[in-house]
């Protein structure tokens, strides 16, 4: 038998009629005419190649068959309802899987406080967190990896999308008993003979480039690169030396008991941005996550931002 002859609309007529043991009743249920309901029922018998109903001037009621195929149908449409309901659930970006990548600080400090945000308003949404280190923020979007990323200023092409989230000062980030602590703001020339160790190529070229058009021996160079910035953090913790990184590591910086001090003269600001393919599309749950993380951030304070906890 051909089941795809049987629509779905008909089984919505059967099952009405069933439940309500009436054509008149259902046809009210279905907004359709009696005639129009009795019609796909016909349809129904006819592609099944049996009776469903034993009708009689008086009443309708199902067949022998009819009950042994009611549950079967009922299941049918059950599962189309679910169907759509999780389709709508998608359109309207409340299900769904995101995929968002962001730097070792971001992934493990903001971005679960804010998936936890988003998780309180859409409770189906399953938001997916990966560490990604900062030179792949870009490349991670355009090849598929991720749907979103969540990280510093980077070189994008036009096949990336990248909108400004806030701004994040570069600070000094020192132990309390280190020397420059007991200043409230610095200078680059403050930081000439200050041993400082940098945290990823990233952060070595970065600070290279604030003071590029200092005179040569007047140059911050930082005297040892680790991978990660809570190494830098917690070599500034003992004392061993004192690191540049941007305001928004105060969330990790505070629980190794590091104070930033701002570096004027002049002073260097790091953008975070929210980076998107234009390739490809995301899904809408991801387009939704996107919004929620723009809205979220925009008024953070741009001299500690993400710093204080809600």
């Amino acid at each position: 038998m051909p089941l795809t002859r049987v629509t779905l609309r008909q089984l919505e007529a059967f099952v009405a009629v069933a439940e309500l043991q009436s054509f008149a009743a259902a046809s009210q249920r279905l907004g359709l005419t009696s005639s129009a309901v009795s019609q796909l029922v016909a349809e129904l018998e006819s592609t099944l190649g049996f009776r469903v109903f034993d009708r009689s001037t008086r009443r309708v009621g199902l067949s022998s068959s009819g009950r042994d195929f009611l549950g079967s149908a009922q299941t049918v449409l059950r599962h189309v309802q679910l169907a759509e309901s999780a389709a709508a659930d998608v359109r309207n970006r409340a299900a769904g899987v995101v995929r968002i990548g962001a730097p070792l600080v971001l992934a493990g400090t903001v971005l679960p406080r804010l998936v936890r945000q988003f998780r309180d308003e859409r409770p189906k949404v399953t938001v997916r967190i990966r560490d990604i280190p900062v030179d792949q923020l870009v490349e991670a979007v355009e090849s598929g990896d991720v749907d979103l990323s969540l990280g510093p200023d980077r070189p994008y092409g036009e096949t990336v999308r990248r909108d400004a989230v806030f701004d994040s000062p570069w600070v000094l980030w020192c132990s309390e008993d280190h020397p420059l602590a007991a200043h409230a703001r610095l200078t680059w020339a403050d930081l000439r003979d200050v041993q400082l160790v940098a945290a990823g190529r990233d952060h070595e070229r970065s600070v290279a480039r604030m003071h590029l058009n200092a005179p040569e021996g007047e140059r911050i160079r930082p005297v040892d690169v680790v991978d990660n910035v809570t190494t830098a953090l917690g070599m500034a913790a003992e004392g061993l030396a004192a690191t540049l990184a941007p305001a928004y590591v105060g969330v990790l910086a505070e629980r190794f008991g590091l104070v930033p001090r701002r570096v004027t003269d002049p002073e260097t600001i790091r953008q975070v941005c929210l980076y998107r393919s234009l390739a490809r599309s995301i899904p809408p749950a991801a387009e939704g996550f996107s919004e929620f993380l723009l809205e979220r951030m925009k008024d953070l304070n741009s001299a500690q931002p993400i710093v204080k906890r809600p």
